[in-house]
């Protein structure tokens, strides 16, 4: 952290690389969705299925990990950079431990299976695609660790580099192993699966190599010796990552579940929810990348003991995200229309995406509230606190008020899709009132 630069030029310098290194993950998931959509409607099925059963195991388990960047700035910002190297050591072997979890969780994945109820064709294709898959899970870990390091001392841009590396062999992997070429199957949709573990075993490799060999990252010592697992470290790391990890299994189960109550209102209907969903998740980079800026910032500062300078600098990325959600939201209400007529060419489909698009537009601002103020709790390593907040809101309120505005008539006619996105608007709009409130009075207590 530069003492001497302004907190806007640090939140830029340290956002615009997580946001493309975003994007590029996210590119690589619309890939896998082209190119399975070209071969069948059950290859799309299976990668869109098996995708989801990875996401809410690998995600869960990338939030434990994530416990590593605030505890990275805080000391990177008091100069305890001895300390830090310890940390990435101990960290990394929490990595191999949720490596193997995730890796059982996803070589046997039948009591998941059971819940989806599958044709057998496709859940031939989706075991196919989870068991390659499963090897992406070490690679993942292990970069995540390398993320949780490089963003905590400020140092972003690596992560932009491999995650765009990845996306650039995304489609010829994808290739490979779809169709069959070199010797290897051709797995259909499922591929996609094993071109990810390919591509993020290349990616972890390649950023600790980097990390080997890069001046810039020796005053940290992550490679001075070999440290075995200390329960004093990793309960550190578990007490603050393991409710991050439970807020995220919140976030991804309750954003599923909606999509599988909706689908009982029929294809057309689960279509346009998809487009929205989209539409949501596109837009949720920008304030995810923010929000990202933002901790690290607040963590640096809160290590230097500068809790005004942090306190700050949570008020600032939580306006700067303000503004841009209106913008953001604003383009999609007025835009809803031609937005939607470009993911379809069905009328019916389109006509009622507009009309969720249009709720979207508040959705995103609730969200990029939640979003900022979030990753700012982190930076102050408060996590418990917040994971309560989601589960009440997304959980109780997203999904419960979701399912009974739109598939009952307990408050009226039932509203479809609708319902469950007006839900989710009321739903983030309490998660951010509550974590807002709770860095208010937080920041406030550092302060004085």
């Amino acid at each position: 952290m530069s003492a001497t630069r302004s907190l806007p030029r640090e939140l830029l310098h340290l956002a615009w690389p997580v946001l493309i290194a975003q994007a590029a993950v996210m590119a690589n998931g619309v890939i896998d969705t082209l190119m399975a959509g070209r071969l069948s409607s059950v290859d799309l099925a299976a990668v869109g299925i098996g995708a989801s059963i990875y996401a809410i195991v690998f995600v869960t388990a990338m939030g434990v990990l994530l416990a590593l960047t605030p505890v990275v700035s805080h000391h990177y910002g008091a100069g305890r950079y001895a300390e830090i190297g310890a940390d990435v050591r101990q960290c990394a072997w929490l990595a191999l431990a949720l490596s193997v979890i995730a890796f059982v969780v996803l070589k046997h994945p039948d009591p998941l299976l059971a819940f989806s109820r599958l044709t057998p064709e496709v859940e031939t294709k989706v075991r196919t695609y989870l068991d390659g898959v499963a090897w992406a899970v070490p690679g993942l870990m292990f970069f995540r660790v390398f993320f949780g390091f490089t963003t905590g001392i400020g140092r972003p841009r690596p992560v932009m580099a491999f995650n765009l590396l990845g996306l650039l062999l995304k489609a010829p992997l994808n290739w490979v192993f779809m169709y069959g070429h070199f010797g290897f199957p051709a797995m259909g949709g499922a591929g996609c699966g094993w071109s990810t573990a390919v591509i993020t075993s290349t990616m972890a490799t390649l950023a600790w190599v980097w990390c080997r060999r890069d001046a810039d990252y020796a005053p940290y010592g992550v490679f001075a010796r070999f440290d075995p697992p200390r329960l004093a470290a990793l309960r550190e790391l578990l007490v603050l990552g393991v409710p991050m990890g439970a807020t995220f299994l919140v976030d991804v189960t309750a954003f599923t579940f909606m999509a599988l109550f909706i689908a009982r209102l029929g294809p057309d209907v689960s279509a346009a929810h998809q487009i929205a969903a989209n539409v949501a998740v596109f837009v949720f980079m920008v304030p995810m990348a923010l929000g990202s800026a933002t901790g690290v910032v607040v963590g640096q500062a809160l290590g230097a003991g500068d809790s005004r300078r942090a306190r700050h600098a949570g008020l600032l990325g939580l306006g700067v995200g303000g503004v841009v959600a209106v913008a953001l939201g604003a383009a999609i209400g007025f835009g809803a229309v031609p937005l939607a007529r470009a993911y379809t060419a069905d009328e019916k489909v389109a006509a009622a995406a507009a009309t969720l698009l249009a709720i979207v537009a508040f959705y995103h601002l609730a969200d990029s509230v939640q979003a900022v103020m979030a990753q700012v709790l982190r930076g102050y390593k408060r996590s418990t606190a917040p994971m309560v907040i989601y589960a009440v809101a997304l959980w109780g309120v997203g999904l419960g008020g979701g399912y009974l505005l739109g598939l009952t008539d307990t408050f009226g006619a039932p509203r479809g899709a609708a319902g469950f996105w007006m839900a989710g608007v009321a739903s983030l709009s309490l998660a951010g009132a509550g974590v807002l409130t709770y860095f208010l009075r937080i920041s406030s207590v550092r302060e004085d």
